[in-house]
């Protein structure tokens, strides 16, 4: 079970290499388009997109991280360090949004109203649909794989997309005199921005802190008890290791079954949960009632 897990995780690995290697393509092409066509608003997108690749390597060192076997001193393994990545990342989009807020005010306070080539326009909005591809691509294989770290970087990719539609509507606005609509559509994107990122703190902090849903806890109950020889339910819990469930419920049976039988529908249990829920670890404690 664990390779199978761990393949996974190598499998996530291809959508940080892909964000990688797309933010360097796109940081490369708005910088030397916004230089050529006097456009700031260009080439700050094109800047704010290698602040993005680091985001990218972060997912992608938690990714690796989170291959390594237990050890020592993490005997459950180092499942963990994808939710870290994936708390990592809100933290730079969270930063990045802010700075699409603040950039935002101060261009409407400053009056600023640059007048950039329409090609500056038009390389946003190539940008945005490029991104937007990478975006689908990573939010397809973050389903397949049950990736939260994989997840997280599909909805930086779409962040990106918002920055740069949002700059290319700046620029068409201001090629029709209509400075405001940059600053208007800045901070637009820039709360949409720090949206996602907040959902992205929510969603890893909650399992950082063994939270756990409580509609698929439900689910679980309602397994354990449709097993034969279960009685009822004493206690249940589950957390998550990364993308991995792990639950421990004490059922209650037959006071005169023996310690073999008894046995027997622990195994039960835990092959139910295993093969319906695809838990990844279950601890059984049987009680006679």
């Amino acid at each position: 079970m664990d390779q199978d897990k761990y393949l996974s995780l190598r499998k996530g690995e291809k959508g940080a290499i892909v964000s990688i290697a797309a933010y360097l393509c796109l940081a490369a092409l708005k910088i030397f388009v916004g230089y050529g066509a006097n456009s700031e608003a260009l080439k700050a997108d094109g800047f704010n997109n290698i602040t993005d690749i680091v985001s990218s390597l972060v997912v992608l060192i938690g990714l690796r991280v989170s291959q390594r076997p237990a050890d020592n001193d993490h005997p459950y393994g180092h499942w963990k360090a994808e939710s870290v990545a994936s708390m990592v990342s809100s933290f730079i989009m969270m930063a990045v949004g802010i700075g699409v807020l603040i950039d935002a005010v101060s261009t409407f306070v400053n009056g600023k109203g640059a007048s950039p080539d329409p090609i500056a326009a038009i390389t946003g909005l190539a940008c945005a649909f490029m991104m937007y591809l990478v975006y689908r691509y990573n939010r397809n294989l973050a389903k397949k794989t049950n990736s939260q770290a994989v997840m997280a970087a599909a909805k930086d990719n779409l962040s990106d997309t918002w920055v740069s539609a949002g700059t290319a509507i700046g620029i068409i606005g201001a090629q029709f005199k209509l400075p405001w609509l940059d600053p208007v559509t800045a901070v637009i994107v820039g709360f949409l921005i720090c949206h996602t990122a907040w959902d992205i703190f929510r969603d890893s902090s909650h399992r950082l802190t063994d939270g756990f849903d409580v509609k698929e806890m439900d689910a679980f109950k309602v397994t354990v008890q449709r097993i034969s020889g279960v009685k009822g339910i004493k206690d249940i819990k589950a957390r998550n290791y990364g993308n991995n469930a792990v639950v421990d419920v004490v059922i209650l049976v037959n006071s005169n079954l023996n310690i073999r039988d008894a046995h027997d529908v622990a195994d039960k249990v835990e092959a139910e949960l295993r093969k319906t829920h695809d838990v990844y670890d279950v601890n059984v404690h049987v009680e006679p009632n």
